[in-house]
């Protein structure tokens, strides 16, 4: 087998099985494909944004006579349930006919009365973005992002996460299917240093970076010594607050859906669930039932709701925490080990009485593990909400909607759910503060982020 020096290496997580061995890009190939990005650079930019839009659409079709390919190949690259890599697959196609109808809109020049002359507000592309892209929505992590680049004119750099170098291929297939440009989008398979080499090339115009703190971090440094944009996003300990009024009914029930799906390997599921005192002890007993009921299993079965892990190293990390956070006085009420056997599951888990200065508190934990706070009342738990490194999203229950929306404007974070657990949709922004991040996706803040917001005056005088 190929050292994984020199390969990206993808391996099923459930079955163990090695699926292939990518060769990491040469200088050479990385030259041609940063030549390729800037010959579609300048392709895309020549289209009309209504051209545009119509391969958007015709990318919905491509992706949608991929569907069920792309949904097994997701499965198989990093153990997602297939019924949830369906409906990855159509959310992302999805994704790609609203930009398709709406954001030309978007992009139409903005006329503006000054004094006695006019100035116009347009939006141009900026260049080639590379984009740096996590494993745990191979499609939608990319197309989410990608969609709105090239619908502004951009060119796309895709350098996907070396476990699901397939799902790359993939939407690069689809890409040409639905008749881009040659070059305007490209993946390359890369690791730190020809990232690097990539982010200080002058034809690169901004990076798109979904990951780790480390990860964006460090991208985000060479970026910005390189006076290149940059919007991140990286992951969350998102706050679940459940207060004293709750319909107790339907915030187990989001609850669970909201930390569970996709194997609790999501940024922005809910990891800290913080509850009234009052119905502290009724919430726990509810979530710990409810979690021992999910289906855990082989992810190609339409039964199974949780699957493996997408790494052993990724399972073996999260033991660590739960451990070190039983260590420091948590109570285990469910789960809590790895489960024997090739494949990588983490027994669905639920830590009781964890507290502020816990492992299971101040990080995060990208996982099948839920771990509950007692507030002692609504301004505790908005303290405690507050009391993080993070700031992507948050939940609040509550029967009382003038409450919620007052504690939603002094909660720190960049999206707040009422009654419902949080989710993506193209019609909202989506992104964090703090280490969570900075910019947005999605909405026409995700398609501006990567214009050129040009100001032209007619006859100033």
């Amino acid at each position: 087998m190929h050292s994984p020096d020199t390969h990206a290496l993808s391996r099923n997580p459930f079955t163990g099985e090695v699926i292939g061995a990518y060769p990491f890009a040469s200088a050479a190939e990385v030259d041609a494909a940063l030549a390729s990005v800037d010959k579609g650079f300048r392709a895309m930019r020549t289209l009309s944004v209504a051209r545009r839009a119509a391969l958007l659409t015709r990318l919905a079709a491509a992706i949608r006579a991929r569907s069920e390919e792309m949904a097994r190949t997701i499965t198989a690259e990093m153990g997602k349930p297939i019924t949830q890599a369906r409906a990855e697959v159509e959310k992302s196609a999805a994704l790609c006919e609203w930009y398709a109808a709406q954001g030309p809109a978007m992009l139409a020049s903005e006329p503006t009365q000054v004094e006695n002359n006019q100035a116009v507000i347009e939006y141009r592309p900026l260049g080639p973005i590379l984009a740096v892209m996590p494993w745990n929505f191979p499609l939608w992590q990319v197309l989410r992002g990608a969609v709105p680049i090239l619908l502004a004119g951009n060119s796309y750099l895709l350098k996907h996460a070396p476990n699901v170098t397939a799902s790359a291929q993939l939407i690069d297939e689809a890409m040409r299917e639905a008749g881009f440009p040659d070059g305007a989008f490209e993946y390359l398979v890369a690791d730190n240093d020809a990232v690097s080499r990539v982010i200080n090339d002058a034809r690169i115009a901004a990076v798109t970076v979904t990951g780790s703190v480390r990860a964006g971090g460090a991208i985000a440094a060479q970026a910005g010594a390189a006076l290149k944009k940059c919007v991140l996003e990286l992951g969350g300990s998102d706050p679940f607050i459940v207060l004293n009024d709750a319909d107790l009914d339907m915030a187990v029930k989001a609850a669970v859906a909201g930390r569970f799906q996709n194997t609790g390997q999501v940024c922005a599921a809910a990891k800290r669930f913080i509850v009234d005192a009052a119905i502290a002890p009724d919430f726990t007993a509810r979530v710990v039932e409810a979690t021992r009921a999910l289906t855990l299993g082989d992810p190609t079965q339409d039964a199974t709701y949780i699957g493996p892990m997408a790494r052993a190293d990724l399972r073996d990390e999260l033991h660590q925490q739960v451990q070190a956070t039983l260590s420091e006085g948590a109570t285990l009420l469910l789960g809590g080990e790895k489960l024997a056997g090739e494949a990588n599951f983490y027994a669905p888990t639920v830590l009781g009485n964890v507290t502020p200065e816990m492992t299971a508190f101040r990080q995060e934990l990208f996982g099948p593990v839920a771990a509950i706070t007692v507030a002692q009342n609504a301004e505790h738990a908005l303290q405690l909400a507050n009391d993080s490194d993070f700031g992507l999203s948050a939940t609040i229950f509550s029967a009382d909607e003038d409450r919620a929306l007052d504690m939603a404007a002094r909660l720190e974070c960049g999206g707040v759910f009422i009654n419902g657990w949080s989710a993506s949709d193209p019609r909202v922004a989506f992104g964090g503060v703090k280490k969570s991040g900075y910019g947005r996706e999605l909405s026409h803040f995700g398609l501006h982020e990567f214009c050129n917001v040009q100001t032209v005056w007619k006859n100033r005088r």
